[in-house]
């Protein structure tokens, strides 16, 4: 049997599809190669936008150093201002003043001279008018005055308020309170009320000790003066030193009877 005159389409093995129609076993790969390609780029600009997105927020976050560092300036700047203009020139601020006093017809009744001490305009003291008081009425030798670093002490002494060894206001002690209170009551400063006695000890049923007396005379003053001469309660308050803040000897019966008082104390 002979073969020759057949004809075989394809290939060897006989199939019919020829190299054309099998395409190029080479483009598998140059698919791949060009997906990952993509794939490679796509990541490049993927991670450059990351980059710049964060390169965004870290600036955002850090703004406030500006606005800080603008404050700090700013601060330093006002401080330097302030340093600057803390010396005052006295010569310059005198003149001011004195323009000032001038143009206002030197109402306010201050005056400054070349030295620049205030000079008050003139007004009685409270301690010229305690002393007024005291000359006027005759009280010399019952009231006495004493200025220290507390304020205005007024000594009253026991003659004119109390009976001996008794804490009784009397008809006559009241009129003094009224004319001190007249004064004091007046004013915005605290008072304090002291009671003190000498060192002749006591020992009755109503005072068992100079500590009772002491405080029992500063209390009976202190009322008085609130209740009936309407000086403020917020501004009184009392205290019996009984024998233990003598301004005289205990050695004879004059030094004593200066010991036997109430104070009112004006405090600065």
């Amino acid at each position: 049997m002979s073969f020759r005159g057949e004809k075989y389409d394809g290939d060897l093995f006989g199939s019919g599809v020829n190299i054309a129609e099998r395409g190029n076993p080479f483009d598998y790969e140059s698919k791949t190669d060009g997906n990952a390609s993509a794939k490679r780029t796509a990541r490049k600009v993927s991670a450059l936008d990351s980059e710049e997105n964060a390169f965004d927020e870290g600036n955002d976050k850090d703004r406030y150093l500006l606005t800080y560092s603008d404050l700090i300036t700013l601060l330093l700047g006002l401080f330097i201002i302030l340093y600057a203009i803390s010396n005052i020139d006295a010569n310059k601020y005198r003149n001011v003043v004195t323009a000032m006093d001038n143009f206002f017809g030197n109402e306010t009744g201050v005056q400054i001279n070349p030295e620049t001490k205030v000079i008050s305009s003139p007004k009685e003291s409270l301690s010229d008018q305690l002393r007024k008081l005291i000359v006027d009425y005759h009280y010399s030798r019952s009231i006495q005055l004493e200025e220290s670093e507390r304020g205005i002490t007024v000594h009253i002494l026991e003659d004119i308020l109390f009976p001996p060894g008794g804490a009784d206001l009397t008809e006559s002690s009241k009129l003094v309170l009224n004319r001190l209170a007249a004064v004091i009551k007046k004013l915005p400063n605290d008072i304090r009320v002291e009671g003190h006695t000498d060192n002749a000890p006591i020992n009755t049923m109503r005072y068992p000790s100079n500590w009772h007396l002491s405080v029992d005379r500063a209390l009976n003053t202190a009322y008085y003066l609130i209740k009936d001469e309407e000086v403020d309660p917020d501004r009184v308050s009392i205290v019996g030193n009984a024998e233990y803040r003598p301004i005289d000897l205990n050695n004879s019966s004059e030094s004593r009877a200066k010991n036997r008082r109430v104070d009112l104390v004006i405090l600065k």
